[in-house]
């Protein structure tokens, strides 16, 4: 079981080195990325500083191990890789790391979008919203 989770915010250099590491696969035609980055809500007359990400890790990485395995059945894909933060990363960071690739972009496409729809719906993955007057409310996901 692969380990989707990281310390801290994912960097543009981790994404690049990434995609890099695919170009001598050469059965792949499209990939298709999904970047989750902070927003500085305005919720309230407070705006968002940062989110504080909390997981139950071993019961996330079962039932993500689940959701790929069922992607891999539905859509003809060839590699799949997830990166989700955990701590406190701030407004303009990135905090998920979505990368599927396929012989064929929609393939790519499709994957991608139910593969991010599963993660925010079924993983139990916490974000605790701090405003910039350090109160917090816990995130609802949308």
């Amino acid at each position: 079981m692969k380990n989707i989770f990281v310390q801290g915010a994912i960097l543009p250099e981790q994404i690049a080195e990434s995609i890099a590491k695919h170009s001598h696969k050469k059965n792949i035609g499209a990939h298709e990325i999904f970047l989750g980055q902070i927003r500085a809500d305005e919720i309230n007359d407070r705006r968002v500083a940062s989110i504080v990400y909390t997981a139950y890790e071993d019961m996330a990485l079962v039932k993500m191990n689940v959701i790929r395995e069922a992607l891999f059945a539905k859509y003809d894909l060839i590699c799949m890789h997830v990166y989700h933060s955990l701590g406190q990363i701030y407004a303009g960071q990135l905090c998920l790391f979505v990368f599927v690739s396929s012989k064929h972009r929609t393939e790519a496409q499709n994957a991608c979008q139910e593969l991010v729809e599963q993660i925010k719906r079924e993983l139990p993955i916490w974000g605790k919203e701090v405003f910039e007057d350090d109160t917090y409310q816990w995130k609802q996901n949308n």
